[in-house]
């Protein structure tokens, strides 16, 4: 297949997941449309200099993403929680611009959606926006949209390692001893590449991983990339107090069967996914 004569659609091309995306798909040769809401942002610019085309849209205007995929093969997109200002809750605007994606891949004839979801959002297991995912994900089989669902598991980016007085300190509201499964934003670009206008995924959803590892082992992997000694301190979950989205979200990580992750499954699609060590070298990330 000659990638270059296939447009993707990207949602958020300017955000983490969105970007990765662009970058996989320039990557493996695809012609990319990356939606923004600012084509004048400093992040929009470096997409064009990588070579994307990109255009504005924005998920509360459903004609503009309408316009956006209008002629595109395949789209790739995500959803996140968020703040309307008006009665309706951070979550039900995520599935209700979930609901517009789905819609507008619907009404413009894409042949292939790459949803990326959440670990586990099939499981029930309560969390706010691993539920309002899942709705998502429904109402895209319910309207007979061809797609895939990427699952990925806990970002890596949200880590976060800091130096403290000669030691490299991991803090996580999560007890040490459960181990956390992570994966790289890169690699849901690179999975999503992989899968895009394939029509053995059609239908199909994974959940991804590259990693897997309790606090005091995400910890001593920074410390040893520092070159520092390292400690995890486990927080009190009562730190989430107020936000009820990571309380629940913490509460779950310590229930015996959480994330679930095909590792082979990601190995195949993403030969080169990245574990901690790897993303670490591969972030240039420093104390």
């Amino acid at each position: 297949m000659d990638n270059a004569h296939h447009t993707i659609a990207v949602v958020g091309a300017t955000g983490q997941q969105g970007g990765a995306a662009t970058r996989a798909l320039l990557a493996d040769g695809f012609t990319v449309r990356a939606i923004t809401r600012r084509v004048d942002s400093d992040a929009a610019r470096e997409l064009v200099d990588a070579g994307a085309e990109v255009v504005a849209a924005d998920l509360d205007d459903p004609a503009s993403v309408r316009a956006a995929f209008d002629g595109a093969d395949g789209v790739f997109a995500m959803t996140t929680m968020s703040e309307t200002g008006g009665a309706e809750s951070p979550t039900d605007a995520e599935t209700r611009h979930g609901t517009v994606i789905a819609d507008a891949a619907k009404a413009t004839g894409v042949q292939h959606l790459v949803y990326s979801s959440v670990g586990a959002a099939e499981r029930g297991t309560g969390i706010p926006h691993f539920e309002s995912k899942y709705r998502v994900e429904q109402y895209i089989a319910s309207i007979g949209q061809p797609a895939t669902i990427v699952r990925p598991v806990f970002f890596i980016e949200n880590l976060r390692a800091e130096a403290q007085d000669g030691l490299v300190v991991l803090a996580l509201p999560l007890p040490d001893g459960i181990p956390m499964q992570t994966v790289a934003a890169a690699d849901i670009g690179r999975v999503a590449s992989a899968v895009m206008l394939d029509p053995a995924w059609l239908g199909r959803s994974i959940e991804i991983a590259g990693d897997t590892r309790t606090g005091s082992e995400m910890a001593a992997a920074f410390g040893q990339a520092a070159g520092l000694p390292a400690e995890y301190q486990a927080l009190p979950i009562s730190v989430l107090d107020g936000n009820e989205d990571m309380l629940a979200m913490f509460s779950w990580f310590t229930e015996p069967y959480t994330y679930a992750a095909d590792f082979a499954a990601t190995r195949a699609l993403d030969p080169g996914v990245q574990d901690l060590d790897a993303w670490i070298a591969a972030s240039g990330w420093a104390v």
